[in-house]
């Protein structure tokens, strides 16, 4: 088949859906804009889930949707690695290193170890667990095709980060307060709005506000974000790990494990990205060109969620809601508790 005949079989069967996709997720990016704290991917996927409760038939729109969900996502991931200077994390993040390695440890075990007393799908368990313990959207987006996960299961992972994420922006400020953190620094608070809060979104909002409480202008968002930064780093060993286990999972005969065909190439793309803006940033110039491709991968996540929102009854969601959300529950409270801890034993706060 000839490249021009491919690019019109792709157009004919993937273009109804994509620009579905961009109807619901332009407005959602927008809405995001204006509501921090909630963020675009999830207005994108709760208006993806309502309008497909109207939408009678969707077979003309199923190619592009498929596309956008899987795709596009594995797109967003890798863009995301232009947002990453490794040499500035692992400086100013290595600090915090002992608290964002156990608040991923805790979140993880509990995921592994409640799923059987909950009964929550293995797959829904694990993204659970990934989305608390590194980065909330993007690392569901990045666990979520290496595990096969379909877009049911990704939207009841969403719904369950954005809950606490939610929770954690209106209440963390005033429990940092009571817990008596330094309001003259936002060192100890940038820590813990970093490693206990999941998406970058609400990790903007809490640290902000404390900023704003207290008049530090951006030292406590400057210190979340680079904590959060380092977080997101994770998602390439959980990842091979995942796929690993996926692989093991699904070998046929002792002689069929091969790690090419589980190796999340995405995954490659997303390391190649932050090594090229860590070696362009050592060069002198400024990684603000690369804002840009930063911009793009917010945007392809928001896409991305829109295709999901698509994919998912909301009226089943609902239904099936409440386990996955008491898992939420306890890696946000295992997780928050690990990092006050580990914060007094390195003497933080």
């Amino acid at each position: 088949m000839s490249h021009t005949s491919k690019v019109q079989q792709f157009t004919a069967k993937n273009t109804a859906g994509i620009l579905l996709c961009l109807a619901i997720a332009i407005p959602a990016w927008f809405l995001g804009k204006a509501v921090p704290v909630v963020g675009g991917p999830v207005f994108s996927i709760l208006i993806g889930m309502i309008v497909t409760l109207f939408l009678k038939k969707k077979d003309s729109f199923k190619g592009g949707i498929t596309f956008v969900s899987k795709k596009v996502l594995q797109c967003a991931v890798v863009l995301l690695g232009f947002g990453l200077n490794l040499t500035v994390i692992l400086q100013t993040g290595k600090q915090s290193l002992p608290i964002i390695i156990g608040t991923i440890s805790t979140a993880l075990i509990l995921a592994v170890i409640l799923k059987r007393a909950f009964r929550i799908p293995d797959k829904t368990a694990t993204l659970i667990g990934v989305g608390s313990s590194i980065c909330g959207g993007s690392a569901i987006a990045a666990a979520a095709p290496v595990i096969g996960a379909d877009d049911e299961e990704v939207a009841q992972s969403i719904s369950v980060i954005f809950f606490f994420n939610v929770l954690a922006a209106l209440i963390f400020p005033a429990f940092g307060t009571f817990l008596g953190f330094s309001t003259t620094s936002g060192e100890a608070f940038g820590i813990f709005a970093g490693t206990a809060v999941n998406d970058t979104s609400s990790v903007t909002a809490t640290a902000a506000t404390w900023d704003s409480l207290y008049h530090l202008g951006t030292a406590t968002l400057d210190k979340a974000v680079t904590v959060k930064l380092t977080r997101t780093l994770a998602i390439i060993p959980i990842t091979l790990g995942l796929a690993f286990l996926q692989a093991r999972k699904s070998k046929t005969s002792e002689n069929s494990f091969s790690f090419k065909k589980i190796f999340p190439m995405f995954i490659l793309y997303f390391t190649l990205a932050s090594v090229v803006t860590t070696i362009v940033s050592a060069t002198g110039i400024s990684t603000d060109i690369f804002t840009p491709l930063k911009t793009l991968s917010k945007f392809f996540i928001v896409l991305a969620m829109a295709a999901i929102g698509l994919n998912t009854n909301i009226i089943k969601l609902i239904r099936t809601g409440a386990k996955p959300l008491l898992l939420g529950f306890c890696c946000w409270v295992g997780i928050t508790g690990v990092s006050l801890l580990l914060q007094h034993m390195m003497h933080l706060w």
